[in-house]
């Protein structure tokens, strides 16, 4: 007799195989690049990779990790407050306080994790978490995650009229935390953080930032969204990942006040019940902070090549959603279609993700395009003539 959960289970999965939207890993025989091959497609460009500033196989970020392994071993088996710290981690959580600027960090098995860790202990009783609606699905599970006296609303999409109205509403309460990401990772804009900063002044409101996409990426000197507008020092608390420009592998971190880490430490979960960062990615991470901060003109480069990108597509007919990031995505409408065009983009060679529901509404299904430092010129006509051709054909 089959278990009625199990078969429950068992009907989810077919019946989204059956209408093509279910979800396939794809492996890649290769380290991450411009190019990689395929098991199931061969030598193929690769457009779907957070890895913006080509950094994940950069032989002298490769060879910090191989260090910090032979030094530091694989594993502290522990805990960050039992005996997992090691001298690594906390030169990594230095440099990156100071790559925001900020008086401490705080490092994580995940951002996702340090987001879901993060806004529980921010929000104290009678506080309001006030957040974009188009956040990232971990700052959604980290307001949820808050305790049942906190306050969880949230505004139209960087629509400041609408988060000016939340204030008001809220402006009796004890403490107000806006909570934005930098760049919305399936749309590709970028939130208006100078309004936003001057609603937090004049509503004594606290900005928390996750700028996972903008890190890297954006700003004169890379550090990100607050550095393309300049308001550096206007951002309360930062959160990002080391995964995507950084490249260093995985783990994610918070940025900000002193106090707000000692407060982490002492009653954060995800970091109170999660294993230390392996000493290699700490010291991958170490090293990619300091050729973002020697190379500032490899983010530059990484936007003029996006900017690229989407005039190519426009030369084809075809429309880019606005944006000023290295995300550039390309509705497609139903999930099924946007999923069956990223396969057949993969037989002519390119591989790019097609995100539907439950990752994006249904009838907003997209391809979306991430362009790399890596990616050079001649690959990405390449790819904007083979989407043209596929979306015509």
């Amino acid at each position: 007799m089959t278990n009625p959960v199990l078969a429950r289970i068992a009907g989810e999965v077919e019946a989204a195989r059956q209408d093509g939207t279910l979800k396939l890993l794809k492996t890649m025989e290769t380290p991450i690049g411009a190019e990689v091959d395929l098991k199931e497609a061969g030598h193929v460009i690769l457009m779907s990779s957070n890895d913006y500033l080509g950094l994940s196989n950069h032989p002298e970020i490769v060879e910090s990790a191989k260090q910090a392994l032979l030094k530091y071993g694989a594993s502290t088996a522990s805990v960050r407050f039992i005996c997992g710290t090691q001298t690594i981690h906390q030169e990594l959580e230095e440099a990156l306080a100071d790559l925001h600027g900020t008086e401490a960090a705080l490092t994580y098995s995940s951002c996702w994790a340090a987001n879901t860790g993060l806004m529980p202990i921010i929000a104290g009783p009678g506080d309001v978490l006030i957040s974009d609606e188009l956040n990232h699905a971990s700052i959604i599970d980290g307001c949820r995650a808050s305790a049942k006296n906190v306050v969880r609303t949230v505004y139209k999409h960087s629509d400041m009229a609408s988060l000016k109205a939340k204030l008001e509403e809220h402006r009796d309460a004890p403490g107000r935390i806006i909570v934005t990401d930098g760049v919305f990772s399936m749309e590709g804009d970028i939130a208006p953080l100078p309004e936003i900063v001057a609603l937090a002044e004049e509503f004594d409101a606290l900005i928390v930032l996750d700028d996972s996409h903008g890190l890297g990426v954006l700003g004169p000197n890379g550090l990100g969204t607050a550095d393309h507008f300049g308001v550096l020092d206007k951002i309360d608390i930062f959160t990002g990942t080391l995964g995507k420009a950084l490249g260093a592998g995985t783990g994610g971190f918070v940025a900000g006040p002193k106090a707000v880490r000692e407060l982490l430490i002492h009653k954060s979960r995800p970091h109170l019940f999660s294993n230390a960062l392996p000493a290699s990615v700490a010291g991958a991470a170490i090293k990619s902070v300091e050729l973002l901060k020697t190379h500032p003109e490899w983010a530059r480069d990484t936007i003029e090549k996006a900017q690229y990108f989407r005039e190519l597509l426009q030369r084809h007919g075809l429309k880019a959603l606005d944006g000023d990031s290295a995300v550039v995505p390309v509705i497609i409408g139903e999930t099924a279609a946007a999923i069956a065009l990223s396969s057949k983009l993969l037989k002519d060679g390119i591989f790019v993700t097609g995100f539907g529901f439950p990752v994006v509404p249904e009838g907003e299904a997209r391809l979306r395009f991430q362009i790399s430092h890596a990616h050079s010129r001649e690959q990405l006509e390449k790819v904007a003539q083979a989407v043209a051709n596929a979306i015509g054909g």
